[in-house]
């Protein structure tokens, strides 16, 4: 039905039903037709009218309510949001904190690094999309991991797809370590590669240490190891005696300055500690072995600050924490040819050349040639008379050489300086590599002097020290097949102003040059429960005692080569890596030297190890 409306005051409007249609007209006439029904439509129709306003007002008011509802659970989302993004704000506030130019070289893959968290390498030892990691170190700090590898040091850094800021020493404890690690699996894999310094991180997990820091910006990593076994005693005619060693335990602070400067520093306690006590049992030594602070100004250069740091000259100088070697002990020529740990006063810089390739450079305090005790330290500077311990020697290489870090005490004015090339060439994906060459134009400490056989001492000239070191690692891409070598050359310029030449014993003489290399194969199998167990063989082969000694200590006109500096290592043994930071060792290693009675010094031994 139609209603067509006319003003209400107006007497001359008619209306009408025309086919089911009420018309309404004008004029002031009767109305025709049906006029009885008229009323009672005009009461239908308002009677519809009145039951629509009713209605629709209902509607309105329950339009009115759902709005309601729908305002509060807007403003709760609103609420949500804002929760979130202070979340968020936290979250990125933590994450700068993290970005640490220098957390990862000893142990740190972040103190030691001298570039920014490695990535693994290897075809199955990089994530693909490439993981972007901002380094030492050196780093180490003191990581995601995957199963073991070559990998790249702090700057060691980018392959198969990963990249690695490494040109920039981030030092992250744990790498230290230090670095970071990708790897294509998504699965959890062990990486005991001699590259790793600590577990990936987990989220809402710290990234150096293994739980947050009360004081903002502070990270607190760790590593130690622990060996028991049965060794060859050559001081007892070769008796075989069980032992146990408390090696180590080393804390691994970092500390986030702002986002350009970094402090690093390792602490360590040796053979369980010192003490001064008979009932104490103690036999070893509590050392800072590094203390800088790193200051970035971009991935091509930072800065090292005046400190305590390591030697950049050999890969297992740099990172030699117990996950990142097989055996139980280090390798044999980090124990002598390189002095690991080997630390010094020092200041450098280092960054990245081009992606793949890094550098660093060192200036610190020269290698001496003084092995002995303080008490033959003069307040005066010099050695005192009487006879000394050299710190060169025919029978343990550089072992003492290192200069001491504290009260002054240095023996010499000379600084020696270092240039470390590392490198991750991108046509060779699990590889990783890197030389250097450490030059100290004189090691000869003051007041050093030669003991003749009439028992006069007269003084010492100079004497230059040269070191070269090479070393690579190659973890074959698809296959659980690593491999690794490494050759280390000394030479002295005058080897007859060295002590252990002029000293009357004969057993330490040193030659013109020292040099040794070896060689390592690895196999990694992944357990059942994921464990990663790799089996291992490494032949080394050095020689402390070449010709060209001369000095006091001659016999009919020349020195007398004992053979006892000539050696050769097998090392052979499995490692077994329930996850990257935790390494249980066991291996047996046979030593052969030219001496008249042979090295007598074979071990049996088993440790554990670990990094976080």
């Amino acid at each position: 039905m139609v209603l067509i409306s006319c003003s209400g005051r107006r007497a001359d409007c008619s209306a009408s039903s025309h086919d089911g249609a009420l018309s309404i007209g004008k004029g002031g006439g009767p109305l025709r037709g049906r006029d009885r029904l008229l009323p009672s439509l005009l009461a239908a129709v308002s009677t519809l009218a009145l039951s629509a306003a009713a209605a629709q007002a209902a509607e309105a008011g329950s339009a009115r309510s759902t709005d309601g509802a729908a305002v509060k659970a807007l403003m709760a989302k609103l609420e949500s949001m804002e929760q979130r993004i202070n979340s968020l704000q936290v979250e990125l506030k933590d994450a700068k904190a993290k970005k640490t130019t220098s957390v990862g070289q000893s142990a740190s893959l972040a103190s030691r690094r001298p570039s920014d968290p490695m990535p693994l390498i290897g075809a199955k030892d990089a994530r693909a999309g490439g993981a972007k990691a901002s380094d030492n170190a050196q780093a180490a700090s003191r990581l995601p991991v995957g199963n073991a590898m070559a990998l790249a040091d702090p700057k060691d850094v980018k392959a198969s797809g990963t990249k690695a800021a490494d040109a920039a020493p981030s030092s992250s404890p744990a790498s230290r370590l230090a670095a970071a690690f990708a790897d294509s699996d998504s699965k959890p894999r062990s990486l005991p590669a001699a590259d790793l310094k600590a577990p990936a991180p987990q989220p809402s997990r710290d990234l150096f240490g293994a739980a947050p820091s009360p004081v903002p910006g502070m990270k607190i990593g760790m590593y130690g190891e622990i060996k028991f076994g049965s060794v060859q005693n050559p001081a007892a005619n070769g008796q075989w005696q069980n032992g146990f060693d408390m090696a180590r335990l080393v804390l691994l602070p970092t500390y986030q300055v702002n986002d350009s400067i970094t402090f690093n520093a390792e602490l360590e306690w040796e053979h369980g500690g010192i003490a001064f006590d008979n009932d104490d049992k103690l036999h070893g030594a509590v050392e800072v072995e590094q203390a800088f602070f790193d200051i970035k100004f971009n991935d091509h250069f930072t800065l090292r600050s005046p400190g305590i740091d390591l030697i950049p000259i050999s890969f297992t100088n740099l990172y030699h924490e117990p996950t990142l070697f097989y055996s139980v002990h280090r390798p044999e020529l980090a124990n002598g040819l390189i002095p690991t740990t080997w630390y010094a006063p020092s200041a450098g810089f280092h960054g990245k050349i081009i992606d793949g390739l890094n550098y660093q450079f060192q200036v610190s305090q020269s290698a001496e040639d003084f092995g002995d005790g303080f008490d033959h330290r003069g307040d005066n500077g010099h050695i005192n008379p009487g006879g000394y311990e050299g710190g060169i020697s025919g029978s343990e290489a550089l072992a003492l050489s290192r200069a001491p870090i504290g009260d002054y005490r240095q023996l010499s004015n000379q600084l020696a300086y270092t240039l470390r090339l590392s490198y991750t060439p991108s046509f060779l994906p699990g590889f990783a590599g890197s030389s250097a060459i450490y030059y100290s134009p004189n090691v000869t400490p003051r007041g050093a002097y030669a003991t003749l056989p009439d028992g006069s001492e007269v003084p010492l000239g100079k004497n230059a020290m040269t070191i070269f070191n090479t070393e690579a690692r190659y973890r074959v891409p698809n296959t659980g097949l690593e491999l690794r070598a490494e050759y280390a050359h000394v030479n002295f310029s005058n080897p007859e102003n060295l002590r252990a030449n002029n000293d009357l014993v004969d057993d330490n003489n040193v030659g013109k040059n020292m040099w040794g290399y070896s060689g390592e194969i690895a196999y990694h199998f992944r357990a059942p429960n994921d464990y990663d167990i790799v089996p291992f063989y490494r032949y080394t082969r050095q020689n402390f005692q070449t010709s060209g000694m001369l000095g006091s200590d001659l016999t009919n006109g020349l020195n007398n080569i004992t053979g006892s500096g000539d050696m050769t290592f097998h090392d052979v043994g499995i490692a077994v890596f329930p996850n990257p930071s935790l390494v249980y060792k066991l291996n047996y290693t046979k030593v052969i030297d030219h001496s008249a009675a042979g090295a007598m010094s074979d071990r049996v031994l088993a440790g554990v190890g670990w990094l976080w």
